[in-house]
Formats: C-alpha cells, structure tokens, sequence
C-alpha cells in the first residue's frame, strides 16, 4: 500500500457535507476510500453521497443526541462493511461577549464541538478495535484551540477547541494499543460559505489577512490534504498532534 492508499478503508465523516467535510470526503474517495457522511440533514447527507459515488452512503444524525451518534456510526460500519477512518468535521460557533454569554449558548457549543467529539471517537473506536486492524481518527479544530480571539465573544468556542486538542492527546494514549492513531487539524478561516460573515465586513477581513503571514485564508483543498495526510499509511507514527493549516498565524503570534 502507499503512502496515500485508501483502498479498502471505510471511513465516516459527521458534518460531511459542509464545505470543508465536503472536500474531505472527496479526497478520500479520491484515494480509494468508502465514505459514509452524516448530519442532520438525511437529504443533505444521501446527496453528497451520491456526488462521491455509488459506494457511499449518506445519514442523518444530531450530533447533540448520543444515542443518534451511536446509531449513525453502527449503521455506517454496517453499510460499509466495517469501519477504519473517523473525520469529524462536527462543529459551530455563536459569537457572545463575556459579559453576555447564556448557558443556553454556553452548552450548546459544548455540546457541539467538545462533548461530540468524545461520543464520536468512542463509538468508532468500538468498531475499531474489535475490527482488530487498526485505523484514524481525525478531529477538525481550529487555530482558536491555541489563540485566544482580540476584540470578539469567542469563550465558548475557544474553550471548547483547546478542550478538544486535550481530548486528541488522551485518546491517541488510550487507543495506541490497538494501533489506531488520533490526530487533529486546526486551519484558521477557511474559504467556505461559513467564511462570508468574515468577508462581508471589509475591516474586520482585511485584519484577518493582515495577521496571516501567507497574506490568504485557507481554501477547503488545504484541510482536506491535512487530512488525508493523517487518514494515510504516511502517518503511521504520528498520533496525539495537531497540525495547524494556517499560512503561518500561530508562528506568529
């Protein structure tokens, strides 16, 4: 197998059908990967299952609702035929200063990015180790994981992304045994539609570009790389790190 063969590998991707799921999928399909997507949208997910190809599969599933998680990746494994590859792309942020966060915001954010993520990776994890061939885990963070943000609400979705680069390291621990290697990518702003609240404010995107010593945000083929990359025989040896795809932000700051 080379370096980049994903021929015979199952992977599930929640959230695959955003824009930067989207291109993941499309880069492990490309290197000979079955996916399964999943969110909350059944119609959103069966229709990029279709864009991937005849051998994918689309879900719906919340990923606030652990019983959801834990059905979704059991039918995935069951569709497929096993399960090698968990790439989360599950995750939000709302926009609250400190003195206005609500719990309500607060928890669902938690929910989200942090609490997810650990029902996820327990889920595939289940599959495989009993599948006794090791595998990936990817979890998709951001480079607010390590910086804080100047002069916007970002509390919960700071805290959650560093919780989550803590939650990579332990998991890698626990899973290495059983040869399964846990990693995260963390890209700063990514050119997606997710992207436009940024770009719609000409002053607030300008100093965006500004702090990047690449000068551009990350396009969505820049993630789906990085991911590749740990869903790949290439990265056999590395486990617990987070690789941020940043055009050079967190050497920086």
């Amino acid at each position: 197998m080379g370096f980049f063969d994903l021929h015979g590998r199952k992977a599930f991707i929640p959230g695959g059908y955003g824009g930067i799921g989207t291109a993941i999928a499309h880069a492990l399909v490309g290197a000979g990967a079955v996916v399964t997507v999943a969110g909350r949208s059944a119609h959103k997910a069966e229709a990029c299952a279709r864009e991937l190809g005849p051998a994918c599969h689309g879900l719906s599933m919340d990923a606030h609702d652990t019983a959801q998680i834990s059905r979704a990746v059991d039918e995935a494994a069951s569709r497929m035929g096993g399960l090698d590859l968990l790439v989360n792309c599950v995750g939000m942020n709302r926009e609250q200063r400190l003195a206005d966060v609500t719990e309500e915001t607060f928890d669902e954010i938690y929910r989200a990015n942090l609490r997810s993520a650990m029902f996820l990776a327990q889920a595939v994890a289940r599959h495989q180790v009993a599948g006794g061939r090791g595998g990936k885990q990817v979890h998709t963070l951001s480079v607010r994981s390590q910086l804080g943000m100047r002069g916007y609400g970002y509390s919960a979705y700071c805290a959650t992304k560093g919780a989550l680069v803590m939650l990579v390291k332990q998991h890698a621990l626990e899973l290495a045994p059983h040869n399964v290697q846990v990693n995260g990518v963390a890209p700063t702003v990514v050119l997606t539609d997710a992207a436009e609240r940024w770009r719609s404010d000409e002053k607030r995107w300008e100093a965006l570009l500004a702090r990047i010593p690449l000068g551009r945000v990350a396009e969505a083929s820049d993630v789906a790389a990085a991911t590749l990359f740990f869903c790949a025989p290439a990265s056999d040896f590395v486990t617990g790190q987070v690789l941020y795809v940043d055009g050079g932000i967190t050497a920086a700051q």
